[in-house]
């Protein structure tokens, strides 16, 4: 039998069973706290792994290390070298068994709290507070709180200019996450007040608001989204997606939802992951949810963030603009065709919106992204490569301008889907907004050429969404100084601004060589604006509301809307006043844009109506779109529906005869991209404005108003190839703008119809589903 002692002998006389014992709930311990620790200190989340491996790896170095060596008074010597009598003594048993017994303790403290963190989620906090952020600034709150009876209970509420929801509302939801109550009450964005309630019982849902009522029969799950829900309730949906088979649950009244993961950012001691949820609208919408289900939604624009995490707000809108920016690649590449060579469009019926002529049997050559020729069909000779369009008699015209815009996700696609090549954005944030416009430039997201315009604003309860708040004439010349330097084209005076202040801006602003507009400040007149140095006014209320001075002076609120709404039918054309003050605009070259499409929706009465205009567009739409695309009419007292009735006529013979007068007008729409501006020229035509002088306005004139006529605004050598081809004769009939079949920005041949499919736009005359 021999006396050479068992490996498991050996590893206790040498303690190699203590060593690895000892580092094991050691190594615990430290992972249990980087687990914690690292997020604190927004360590990228490839540290944590790297750390275990690296623990492992000691683990091993320290077992041989204690296999091959002894600690003694001399220091570490080979265990082969050393007497029985020269080793260290070790802890006693009981020192060792409190030691290791202390440290497990420590650690499975640790670990449990993270399991809870990590499991427990995905049920909404017993009371939690967001904060509402607008544009950098603090707007209003959300507040949602879970009753013992597992009822949700939020209140949301936040202030825009005077506006803005108030919304009180509670819920409960099935095992599956799904609502199968709500109710909800409060005012809307305009103040108008809702009520809304919905209810599933014995497979019957019936849901009522202030524009839908119905009832569905439904089997399985199904998730109702109520029209003015709290931003919570998307959060409430998208949990309930992660719960549903395949990620996938139908929605009512209609469509359907899907969500998918798109990353993970870290943010103090904190991991969030942004979802996208798709049929909600026209592309995926971003949510983000953290460990125990709590949401968060970030946008440039409008942020609802809870308490205290407002510095998470740029890391999660840089993750989330990454994911867009991929998503808005993609189709972009795909839906624009770059002829190999020269491009000819052939017998075309060309429009010259300087004298209004019509030229048919007409080609024009394009070569990369200018215009080269422009010519009778039997003088152009294309070269052997060019890639021919032959037009079929179709009306070719410039590409149109929305002169009112404020960009964000889908606009670009939808300006191009209905042949806006030419925009002005009139107020946007300062950081992302100018990385949308370089990727419209660059052709990485479909959009249109784009010339900003930066707003400005004074302080206050009605200021508006813009981080360019002043006081002084010294800060508002800072503001003007930075938006000049980053390529600005125009200063957006806003409402809140010291009337006094107006004169220092706009001499800077010149100075700088920025052209000056707004909205006419409250406590000042549109006459005083002008005298004040404004080169154009926006909206036609403005002018309305001059009329109106002093008597409302305060016109940062919704009295801005409701005097107009009461009073616009008293200020006929035919008054001394009314031809003063637009004779007035016209020796000053004052110019309008008067987007008075949002009129038309604000004062009709009926908030159940879809957006005047849009009426054979939205049913195309998604069903979720759709719900959105509803009037927003304000609420008409019963004493002054026939105010309100007369109203908006009213501002179309101001209109009209504003143009009559010389006075330069730019359509914009201040609305959803696209479709709306071809509503704005409908209503000019509406208004009596000649079909062919409406296309002018949307063309050649703002070229020249914003000093670009060199590049844009009409089909000639030289200039930007950037037209659209339309089937029609929109001189005669202005409707049929609404028939574009080709648009060409930049030589660059777009198909709208692709452009509306790929935004889940159904094609025309498709069936809602």
């Amino acid at each position: 039998m021999s006396d050479k002692p068992s490996l498991f002998s050996e590893l206790k006389r040498r303690h190699v069973d203590k060593v690895a014992l000892v580092y094991a709930v050691v190594s615990w311990l430290l992972i249990e706290l980087a687990w914690i620790l690292l997020p604190t200190l927004d360590a990228p989340e490839w540290m944590l792994p790297a750390f275990v491996v690296l623990i492992t790896l000691g683990f091993v170095i320290t077992v041989f290390i204690s296999w091959s060596f002894e600690m003694t008074p001399e220091g570490m010597k080979r265990t082969a070298d050393v007497t029985p009598g020269e080793a260290l003594p070790y802890w006693s048993k009981r020192k060792f068994a409190r030691f290791v017994i202390g440290v497990a303790v420590i650690a499975f403290v640790l670990l449990a709290y993270q399991v809870l963190r990590s499991t427990g989620g995905h049920v909404v906090a017993k009371h939690r507070t967001d904060k509402i952020i607008i544009q950098g600034n603090s707007a209003g709150t959300q507040t949602v709180e879970l009753q013992p009876d597992g009822t949700v209970r939020a209140e949301y509420s936040y202030n825009d200019r005077g506006r803005g929801d108030h919304i009180t509302a509670s819920w409960k939801l099935d095992s599956a996450g799904v609502p199968t109550e709500y109710d909800g009450h409060g005012n809307d964005y305009m103040k108008a007040p809702i009520e809304e309630h919905f209810e599933i019982k014995n497979g019957r849902a019936t849901w009522k608001n202030r524009s839908e009522q119905g009832e569905k029969v439904v089997s399985g799950e199904a998730f109702y989204l109520p029209m003015n829900a709290p931003p919570e309730f998307f959060g409430v949906l998208a949990r309930a997606l992660l719960k549903a088979p395949n990620h996938k649950l139908p929605l009512l009244p209609a469509g359907e939802a899907t969500i998918e993961q798109a990353g993970k950012v870290t943010s103090g001691n904190r991991v969030l992951t942004e979802y996208r949820i798709t049929g909600l609208g026209f592309s995926p919408q971003p949510i983000w949810l953290d460990h125990d289900g709590t949401s968060v939604s970030v946008s440039p624009w409008f942020s609802v963030v809870p308490d205290g995490s407002e510095s998470s707000i740029p890391r999660l809108l840089d993750a989330q603009q990454r994911t867009d920016t991929a998503w808005s690649e993609r189709i972009a590449r795909a839906l624009a065709h770059t002829p190999r060579g020269d491009l000819v469009i052939r017998n075309a019926r060309l429009f010259d919106p300087r004298d209004l002529s019509v030229t048919p049997a007409t080609s024009v050559v394009v070569s990369g992204e200018r215009i080269v020729r422009v010519g009778p069909d039997a003088d152009v000779k294309p070269s052997a490569n060019a890639e021919i369009i032959d037009a079929k008699g179709r009306f070719l015209m410039p590409g149109l301008w929305d002169n009112h815009q404020h960009f964000s996700n889908n606009d670009g696609a939808l300006d191009l889907a209905n042949g806006v090549i030419s925009a002005r954005d009139m107020a946007n944030d300062t950081d992302t907004f100018l990385q949308r416009v370089a990727r419209f430039d660059n052709g990485s997201e479909l959009g249109p050429r784009v010339l900003k315009a930066g707003i400005i604003d004074g302080t206050g309860e009605f200021a508006g969404p813009t981080k360019m708040r002043v006081d002084t004439g010294e800060q508002a010349i800072q503001d003007i100084d930075w938006y000049a330097d980053h390529g600005y084209a125009q200063i957006k005076i806003y409402s809140s601004i010291k009337p006094e202040l107006v004169p220092i801006i706009a001499d800077h602003a010149h100075a700088r060589g920025l052209r000056v507009s707004g909205h006419v400040p409250a406590f000042m007149s549109a006459r005083q604006f002008v005298e004040g140095g404004a080169d154009e006014i926006q909206h036609l209320n403005f002018i309305v509301l001059n009329f109106l001075f002093p008597e409302v002076k305060e016109t940062r609120n919704r009295d801005r809307f409701t005097k107009v709404a009461e009073r616009a039918r008293e200020f006929t054309p035919d008054k001394p006043d009314v031809r003063d003050f637009i004779s007035f605009l016209g020796q000053h070259h004052t110019v309008l844009d008067p987007t008075i499409s949002i009129f038309e929706g604000l004062f009709c009465g009926n908030p159940a109506a879809i957006t005047p205009g849009l009426e054979e567009i939205v049913p195309r739409f998604p069903p979720q779109v759709r719900r959105a695309m509803l009037s927003g009419a304000l609420e008409v007292p019963p004493d002054k529906q026939s105010a309100y009735h007369e109203a908006f006529p009213a501002m179309l013979r101001l209109l009209k005869a504003i143009h009559d007068a010389g006075v330069t007008i730019i359509p914009g729409t201040d609305a959803l991209a696209g479709y709306t501006l071809h509503h704005e020229l409908e209503l000019y035509a509406e208004a009596g404005i000649a079909p062919a002088e409406i296309l002018r306005m949307a063309t050649w004139t703002p070229a020249l108003v914003m000093g670009v006529n060199n590049d844009r605004g009409v089909i000639s050598p030289g200039k930007l190839a950037d037209m659209i081809l339309v089937d029609g004769d929109p001189t005669k009939n202005i409707r049929d703008i609404n028939n574009i079949t080709t648009v060409i920005k930049g030589g660059k041949v777009y198909d709208p119809t692709a452009i509306e499919k790929a935004l889940g736009i159904a094609p025309r005359g498709t069936a809602p589903q």
